[in-house]
């Protein structure tokens, strides 16, 4: 690893193997499996405080709170391993409990059979079942949307009961403007039919795993989680890193990666406080939102113009704590009222007692989703304290005057937007850069601009790492997370096969980048 100067004495320049943009959890992981196998690294991560990304844990006062909430639950074996490599003593066991709030009742999620019916009514499950029958009989043909994904799966009364309104509020926009691609990714999997069975199961006791060692698919009931927050892991994965050698630059921001004649990289970071950094690479792997990475590669890609388009839900957590040894024993609540804005309430003790010093005192995070820049976004701190305290209240969650204190945090990008347009400028982004540039990875939620969860996130990763070792791209890092079965079904490390290109994929990515070059002239003539 060479560390030096420019010419004109200003700007630190280092030489690595391997750039990484971003300390979250697909950079710290690719970062850590390139440094145990011998290779130079170095990351930039802007915050100049926290690593994990979305998946860090924010301190206040001593009180930890996430950003969001992040189980850790794979299906995959080698995620499973590796989570057990880096943090092998500090996980401990939760059970999972989270509930929907609805017209003033809590519903059990994943469904309880006798519950719903008994909180929805007969005449009111009569409709819906009826509803749900008819969905059946005389689906939607042309499905586009995620209204129409969903009423063809569940019917309408149970779509606009338990999916619209509380959807609405996650991305901002109406149901019938999503690509359905969100429901079927997110959802894929989960049936009605299969929801009630689990839920009579669960009511009824008999979802227990079978003694003769076969255990049953059912929902899933408990989670492991770090003692101390999911930053805990990422903050270990950043020590493992620098003891071997690697580099993580805090407070470091990309303003210029640009090809250089040799295939590799250099890029240009912005330093917090002022300077700036150039590093020199053979590969870089970039978690940056794919928006932000067009607008600064050189030469800039024809692609630009697509990525700009694409667009993201901002986010945004209020931390309350308040007077009560505990409020509710869910470790989150969906809350499905249009009275409120809040979206979901996490229970940070729930997670873990280690979250919260004061056992005479609750923690609870507030979520609001927002975009950058809207009224919500703009607040002052005092005045979303303000928000949250009376929200709970109308919510009949707890005494305003019981709250003690709070604390806010803004999260930019935290949801890449599945509009009807996205899937289109993904792709044009993905085989230009593919096709140009084989030396440049893109990984994580917002590098790939795909709604992955933090197990997801980390085999993109995982398999770029063995990409980069192995000199040429024998795993596909875009299957990763597009044919699961729905999320909260399966068995911890059920999945033991990496997915691999077999030669057909591989031809066929091959000849659609060779038409990468007349796909973007076309869409240039269209767009002038």
């Amino acid at each position: 690893m060479h560390q030096g100067t420019n010419a004109d004495g200003m700007a630190q320049e280092l030489g690595v193997d391997v750039v990484i943009i971003g300390a979250g959890p697909a950079g710290l992981t690719a970062g850590y499996l390139l440094t145990k196998a011998g290779k130079s690294v170095a990351i930039i991560e802007k915050d100049e405080r926290y690593v994990g990304g979305i998946s860090r844990t924010v301190e206040h006062e001593g009180y930890r709170f996430d950003i969001g909430g992040h189980r850790f639950f794979s299906k995959s074996k080698a995620v499973v391993d590796l989570w057990n490599e880096i943090l092998p003593d500090d996980f401990i066991s939760r059970p999972r409990m989270s509930r929907i709030y609805y017209e003033g009742k809590f519903y059990s999620y994943p469904l309880r059979a006798f519950e719903a019916l008994r909180n929805l009514g007969i005449w009111r499950s009569t409709v819906c079942m009826a509803s749900f029958a008819k969905a059946q009989a005389f689906p939607n043909k042309n499905v586009k949307s995620f209204e129409d994904w969903t009423v063809n799966q569940f019917g309408r009364k149970l779509y606009s009961i338990f999916f619209k309104t509380y959807t609405e509020k996650v991305w901002g926009m109406p149901c019938d403007e999503m690509s359905a691609d969100w429901a079927a990714q997110r959802i894929k999997g989960l049936s009605l039919w299969g929801a009630v069975v689990d839920g009579l199961k669960r009511s009824l006791g008999l979802n227990k795993k079978p003694n003769d060692g076969m255990a049953t698919k059912t929902l899933l009931e408990e989670f492991r989680y770090p003692r101390l927050g999911p930053g805990m892991m990422w903050e270990a994965a950043r020590d493992k890193i620098i003891a071997g050698g690697g580099m993580i630059l805090m407070g470091h921001s990309l303003r210029r990666l640009a090809a250089d004649t040799n295939g590799g990289w250099r890029l240009h970071a912005t330093v917090a406080g002022g300077g700036e950094c150039v590093i020199r690479a053979g590969h870089a792997i970039s978690s940056a939102p794919m928006r932000e990475l067009a607008a600064r590669l050189a030469p800039v890609p024809a692609s630009v113009l697509d990525a700009s388009g694409l667009k993201y839900r901002d986010f945004l957590t209020v931390a309350l704590k308040i007077r009560s040894k505990d409020l509710f024993p869910d470790n989150w609540i969906y809350i499905h009222d249009s009275k409120v804005q809040v979206g979901r309430i996490q229970n940070f003790r729930s997670w873990s007692p280690e979250m919260v010093p004061d056992q005479s005192v609750a923690c609870v995070g507030l979520e609001y989703f927002c975009f950058e820049g809207d009224g919500l976004w703009a607040s002052s701190d005092d005045d979303l304290v303000e928000l949250a305290k009376k929200e709970m209240a109308i919510l009949g969650l707890c005494d305003p005057n019981d709250v003690i204190g709070g604390a806010v945090v803004r999260q930019e990008k935290a949801y890449p937007v599945y509009d009807e347009d996205y899937a289109e400028r993904v792709q044009v982004m993905r085989e230009e850069l593919e096709a140009k540039h084989p030396t440049l990875h893109l990984v994580g939620r917002n590098g790939m601009h795909r709604y992955n969860n933090q197990d997801h996130a980390m085999m993109t990763a995982m398999l770029t790492v063995e990409n980069i070792l192995a000199g040429e791209r024998i795993y596909d890092t875009w299957c990763v997370n597009e044919d699961a079965e729905y999320h909260e079904a399966g068995n911890e490390g059920d999945e033991i096969e990496l997915p691999r290109y077999s030669a057909e994929d591989r031809a066929a990515a091959l000849s659609s980048m060779r038409d990468v070059p007349e796909q973007v002239t076309a869409r240039e003539k269209d767009a002038a």
